[in-house]
């Protein structure tokens, strides 16, 4: 019987990403395009799926193992009927020492990090940008016991050591850093071989904070948050929040502090648009055309007559850069946590290719199928709730994007119009955006300008 090697599939340029599943195990057969693991980064989960049918022979990953593409998954005896229509799959499984040779990961050139959806409503996944490891201990070896506490900073009385290399650190870590004013060549990282994570630098500044001499900002010095024994009042559980929750929530929180908020509220009148939206649904049966999928035509209209919404502030926070592409950001809710699929080329799509993208983006959402080109680039983010309720909200801002759109559930209400009261179905739009960039005149410009648009379909058009 043939066997093969399954390996890490491309997963774009993500590298170290955590392995939180193993569903399978020795002996248990498997379909094509079964989930055999499932990885989670700082910003979406994905499963990884069988290449071939078959039966596991051995498995080459364990529960907290980080992975990157081209690492060994399992060895798979390939079923007969595979083997014929793969006539190279049993080279591939004679090379197993190859792939094992080939597993550790790929060596990383610095760069630019990826947008930091990391710092907002998980927009997109954070790609690894970290100097070379040392080579991984022989199975069976220990680590050598760490002696210098981790977040430790160099003493101010003796100079920083020149750095010879990087420091190990993500494209998030860094540019939190950055944001901070914090050298990362001062800090020791805590993580394996030594990564620095953004817990070290919180570390670092708070200690740079407290010592003898160093200025406090007015306002930013909070106590701390009591540890509460809640089983004095009554019965308790506890619950774990997924990893992508917990990052989503230190995010949304860094976001809100980091970001000057304000919210304008606004209502649209979709009267006619929810009645054009109907019959074409009718008319086409097999294209799920909602709502959301005319605010983001809507959305496209209103950026380029208002170019500054659809652009972000630089790393020095004193030029703006101006995008000339319209993606699309579009909060899913799924079991595991918000994510934020990103629809590209809003502008060159029909309403029928946005309505089948956005169903079929969203379904690998929840299915945790979602690649990091999947989650990054958006121009401006559309959280909807109008499934499901509300009259308004605070949606807060994703960097490195200036505004978020919020929408909640339309209601028909009378509204007086030519000298009598006609009922008009109003839709309640909430849009945050970051006061650094656009001021208040300019903000209600826009929702005056997006209702209008979507008060006239037609404008959609020009």
């Amino acid at each position: 019987m043939a066997q093969e090697r399954v390996s890490v599939p491309n997963i774009g340029e993500s590298r170290d990403v955590e392995v939180v599943e193993v569903l399978v195990q020795p002996g248990m057969r498997v379909e094509r395009e079964q989930a055999l693991i499932v990885l989670e980064s700082e910003k979406a989960s994905m499963d990884i799926p069988s290449p071939r049918a078959g039966v596991v022979r051995e498995l080459s990953v364990k529960l907290g193992d980080k992975v990157s593409e081209g690492s060994p998954i399992l060895l798979l005896d390939i079923d007969e009927d595979e083997s014929a229509a793969q006539p190279k799959a049993a080279s591939t499984a004679q090379q197993p020492a190859a792939a094992e040779r080939n597993a550790s990961p790929p060596p990383e050139a610095a760069g630019r990090p990826v947008e930091p959806a990391k710092t907002g409503a998980v927009k997109a996944i954070e790609q690894a940008a970290a100097t070379p490891p040392p080579p991984p201990a022989t199975r069976g070896s220990l680590a050598p016991t760490r002696t210098v506490p981790p977040g430790r900073p160099v003493s101010r009385s003796e100079p920083p050591k020149p750095a010879q290399k990087l420091p190990y650190a993500g494209p998030a870590v860094r540019h939190f850093a950055r944001e901070l004013g914090v050298d990362l060549n001062q800090i020791e990282g805590s993580a394996a071989r030594g990564r620095i994570t953004k817990d070290d630098v919180q570390r670092f500044v708070k200690h740079a904070m407290n010592v003898a001499g160093a200025p406090k900002a007015p306002g930013f010095e909070l106590a701390e948050a009591p540890d509460i024994d809640f089983t004095q009042f009554g019965e308790i559980s506890e619950q774990a929040l997924t990893k992508i929750q917990r990052i989503t929530g230190k995010n949304l929180h860094r976001s809100w502090v980091t970001i000057p908020h304000v919210t304008q509220f606004d209502e649209a009148d979709i009267t006619e648009l929810e009645e054009f939206r109907k019959k074409i649904r009718g008319e086409h049966k097999d294209v799920k055309l909602t709502l959301v999928t005319f605010f983001m035509k809507a959305l496209v209209s209103a950026l380029k007559s208002m170019p500054r919404f659809n652009s972000s502030l630089d790393k020095s926070g004193e030029k703006l850069i101006i995008k000339h592409y319209f993606h699309i950001g579009v909060a899913v809710d799924t079991p595991n946590g918000l994510m934020v699929p990103v629809i590209r080329d809003v502008d060159l799509k029909s309403l029928g290719q946005l309505a089948k993208e956005l169903e079929e983006v969203s379904e690998r959402a929840r299915a945790r199928r979602l690649g990091p080109s999947d989650l990054q680039g958006a121009s401006i983010t559309i959280s909807s709730l109008g499934g499901i309720g509300g009259t308004a909200f605070t949606p807060i801002i994703n960097p490195p994007e200036v505004a978020v759109l919020g929408v909640s559930r339309a209601r028909w209400r009378a509204v007086y119009q030519g000298g009598a009261f006609v009922p008009r179905l109003l839709c309640p739009l909430s849009l945050s955006y970051d006061h650094r960039v656009i001021d208040g005149a300019d903000a209600a410009r826009f929702t005056t300008r997006l209702g209008e648009i979507l008060g006239d379909i037609r404008q959609m058009l020009l």
